[in-house]
C-alpha cells in the first residue's frame, strides 16, 4: 500500500497534478508516503513557477519569435516533469515492499 500511495501521488500528474499530492501528504501519517507527495506536489509545482518569469519575459519582450521561444522552453521544461513524475512513479512501484 506504500508504494501505491507514494507512486499515485506521482502519477497523479495526470487528473490532479495538485490535489492529490496536498491531500495524501496532509493525510498521511507514514514518513515514506509523505516524502514522496511532497516531491510529488514539487515536481508538479516546478514548471508552474517556471512559467512566471517565461511569461514575463515574453509579455515584455514584444518580439514574436522570442515569444515563440519562451513558449517551446515552457514545453520543454513541462513535458521534462511529466516524464520525471512518470519515471518516479514506476520506480516507487517496483521498490520492494517493507
Amino acid at each position: 500500500m506504500r508504494q501505491f500511495l507514494s507512486s499515485l501521488s506521482y502519477f497523479s500528474i495526470f487528473f490532479a497534478p495538485f490535489l492529490l499530492p496536498v491531500i495524501v501528504w496532509i493525510l498521511t501519517p507514514d514518513a515514506y508516503i509523505a516524502k514522496h507527495a511532497r516531491r510529488a506536489l514539487f515536481s508538479h509545482i516546478f514548471p508552474v513557477i517556471a512559467a512566471i518569469p517565461l511569461i514575463y519575459m515574453a509579455v515584455t519582450s514584444g518580439s514574436f519569435g522570442s515569444v515563440i521561444g519562451y513558449l517551446i522552453l515552457f514545453g520543454v521544461i513541462y513535458f521534462g516533469a511529466f516524464v520525471y513524475n512518470v519515471i518516479l512513479g514506476i520506480q516507487v512501484l517496483r521498490e520492494p515492499a517493507y
